[in-house]
Parts: C-alpha cells; structure tokens; sequence
C-alpha cells in the first residue's frame, strides 16, 4: 500500500520537478572531451568547477531543484530525458552554450 507512486517518480519523462547539476561550456569538442573524462571516473563536481562558464560552478555545478517551463527548452528537454542519476552522453546546446547534464533528483 502506498508504494505504487515512488517508482513513478525516479523515471525519466516526468512532469513534476527534477534536480540536476550541469557543467557549460562554449565549445562543443570541450564538452565532449569533458564527457570523456568524467566516463573515464573523473569527477563530475571537480570538473565542472575547474571548466564551467556558468555561477553554479561554484556548487560543482548544482542548479538545485526546478519545474517545468524553468529552464530553456533544449535544457529542459534532456534533463526529463533522464533517469535520476544519469548525464548526457552528448552536450546539449542552448543559447547559453553547450551543456553537460546530470539528473540529481
């Protein structure tokens, strides 16, 4: 009794509010050389502080927790995309650059 709804929450598609990390970048080859590193076992965190363009660098890349219509529409599309744990295997670009996504919640 009452468990049905949890398993909803952790796939990806949702409409409620998702968590996630990001890592921005201008390029596209930095970005794609960044998702080779972190594949390989590099921090995700240490990485984003080091090469990010965006303030959430700060926070290895937090951007807390959100709803839908919060975020630019190629952002917003690839993060629902994604189960609770996963990152994008491709950047993400948007008008603010290319992005590294990782879904926290």
């Amino acid at each position: 009794m009452g468990k049905k709804s949890k398993a909803k929450k952790k796939k990806g598609g949702g409409g409620g509010k998702v968590c996630a990390s990001h890592i921005l970048v201008k390029k596209h080859s930095q970005a794609l050389e960044i998702i080779s590193r972190i594949r390989e076992g590099e921090d995700f965190a240490a990485l984003c502080k080091q090469y990010s363009d965006c303030s959430s660098k700060k926070r290895g890349g937090n951007l807390g927790c959100f709803g839908r219509g919060e975020m630019v529409k190629e952002f917003e599309k690839a993060v629902y995309a994604l189960n609770i744990g996963a990152m994008t295997t491709d950047p993400v670009k948007t008008e603010f650059g290319y992005h590294i996504i990782k879904r926290t919640g």
